[in-house]
C-alpha cells in the first residue's frame, strides 16, 4: 500500500517538475543531462496515465488516444521548427515522417515481437484489423512519400500545390476511415483474442471516472513537457552531431525517438504482459496517426504560408521503406509472431540506422 502511495505521488509530480523545469529554462541555461533524466521520467509518467485512461475507456480507444495524442504534439512541433529553420526546412516534414515510420515498424513492433517472444514463445493477436491497418499504412506512404517523386507538375520530389491539397484530403480521410473502423464499425478486430485475454490487469476493477480525467489531463501534461523537453534537447543533440561529422538526418532520427518514447514504453510493457495487440494497435495506429494527420497539417502549412515542402524520399530511403512494408505485410500476416520475425524488423532498423550514419 506504501508503495502505490508512492508511484501514485510521483506520477503527479513528474508533469509539473518537467514544466516547472522548462519555465525556468526560460531564464537560465538548464544542463543536457539533466534534461534527459525529466525527460524520461516524465516519459514513464505518461505510460502510467496512459494505462489508466486505457483501462477506464478500454481497447482500442485508450492506445488510439495515446496515439493521436502524440501525433498532434508532434505536428505542432514539426510546424514549428519548420517555421524557424533557415535551412532545411523543405525536407524536415519527409524525414522526419520516414524516421518516425521506421522507427515504428522496424523499432517498436521488432522489440515487442522479440521480447514477447523471449517471455512467451508465441504470440497472437487479430489478424484482420493488423491487415486492415497495413493496408492504409501502405496506401499512405506510397501517396505521401514516394508518388511525389514521379509527377511531373513540379520539379524536384515535389508536389504542385493543387496535387498536395488533394493528397493531404485524401490522407485525412483515409486517416478518419481507419479511426472509424477501429473504434465503431469493426471495434472487435482491434481486440486481443479471447485465447490470450487472460492478463489479471485487463480484468481488475476499471479506475474511477474522477482518476481517469485526472489521469487524462495528466497525460497531456506529459506529452506536451516530453516534445518541449525533446525541442530544448534538440541544439545540443545537433552540436553534439556536428561535432562527430554526422549527417544532418541523425538530428532528425534522435528527436522523432524521443517523442515516441511514450509509445514505445506502453508497447513493450504490454507485449511483456502477452497483450500483443495493444502493441499492435499502438505502432500501426501511430504510424498512420504519423501520416495521416502530419502530413494534411504540413501541407496546409505550406499552401497558407507559400512554404515549399519536399515529401519525395531518396532512392536508398524507398529501398527501405519497400522493404519494410513488404517484411511488415509477410510477418504480420498468420495473426501469431515468433522471435524470428522480431529479429527481421530490428535487422532492418539496424540498417537503417547505420545507412542514416553512414549513407
Amino acid at each position: 500500500m506504501a508503495m502505490t502511495r508512492i508511484v501514485q505521488h510521483w506520477v503527479w509530480a513528474v508533469p509539473a517538475a518537467a514544466w516547472l523545469l522548462l519555465l525556468a529554462g526560460a531564464g537560465i541555461t538548464i544542463p543536457p543531462l539533466l534534461l534527459g533524466v525529466v525527460l524520461i521520467a516524465t516519459v514513464l509518467a505518461a505510460v502510467h496515465h496512459a494505462e489508466v485512461v486505457a483501462h477506464r475507456v478500454g481497447e482500442p480507444f485508450g492506445t488510439f488516444l495515446l496515439a493521436v495524442a502524440v501525433t498532434v504534439i508532434e505536428l505542432g512541433l514539426i510546424i514549428t521548427l519548420m517555421r524557424a529553420a533557415s535551412a532545411g526546412a523543405a525536407t524536415l516534414a519527409r524525414d522526419t515522417v520516414f524516421a518516425a515510420v521506421m522507427l515504428i515498424l522496424n523499432g517498436l513492433l521488432g522489440v515487442c515481437i522479440l521480447v514477447g517472444a523471449i517471455k512467451h514463445r508465441e504470440q497472437s493477436f487479430q489478424q484482420s484489423g493488423v491487415s486492415a491497418s497495413l493496408a492504409a499504412l501502405c496506401a499512405l506512404t506510397v501517396l505521401t512519400l514516394v508518388l511525389p517523386n514521379f509527377t511531373v507538375s513540379e520539379p524536384g520530389p515535389a508536389y504542385s500545390p493543387a496535387q498536395l491539397g488533394f493528397v493531404a484530403v485524401v490522407s485525412f480521410l483515409l486517416y478518419a476511415t481507419f479511426v472509424m473502423v477501429q473504434t465503431v464499425r469493426h471495434r472487435d478486430y482491434f481486440l486481443p483474442p479471447r485465447a490470450v485475454s487472460f492478463d489479471p490487469d485487463t480484468h481488475a476493477d476499471p479506475p474511477s471516472n474522477r482518476r481517469a480525467l485526472a489521469s487524462l489531463g495528466l497525460l497531456l501534461a506529459c506529452l506536451g513537457g516530453v516534445v518541449l523537453l525533446a525541442k530544448a534537447l534538440a541544439y545540443p543533440i545537433e552540436k553534439w552531431v556536428i561535432g562527430a561529422g554526422a549527417p544532418q538526418a541523425v538530428v532528425g532520427v534522435i528527436i522523432a525517438a524521443l517523442v515516441l518514447l511514450p509509445e514505445s514504453v506502453a508497447a513493450v510493457r504490454a507485449a511483456l504482459a502477452n497483450r500483443l495487440q495493444t502493441s499492435m494497435n499502438l505502432g500501426l495506429g501511430s504510424a498512420l496517426a504519423t501520416i495521416g494527420l502530419t502530413i494534411p497539417g504540413v501541407a496546409a502549412l505550406s499552401l497558407v504560408a507559400d512554404m515549399p515542402i519536399a515529401l519525395g524520399l531518396i532512392p536508398k530511403s524507398l529501398v527501405l521503406l519497400f522493404l519494410t512494408l513488404i517484411v511488415s505485410t509477410l510477418s504480420l500476416a498468420t495473426g501469431r509472431t515468433t522471435i524470428l520475425q522480431g529479429v527481421v524488423h530490428l535487422v532492418i532498423l539496424g540498417v537503417y540506422l547505420f545507412t542514416t550514419v553512414v549513407p
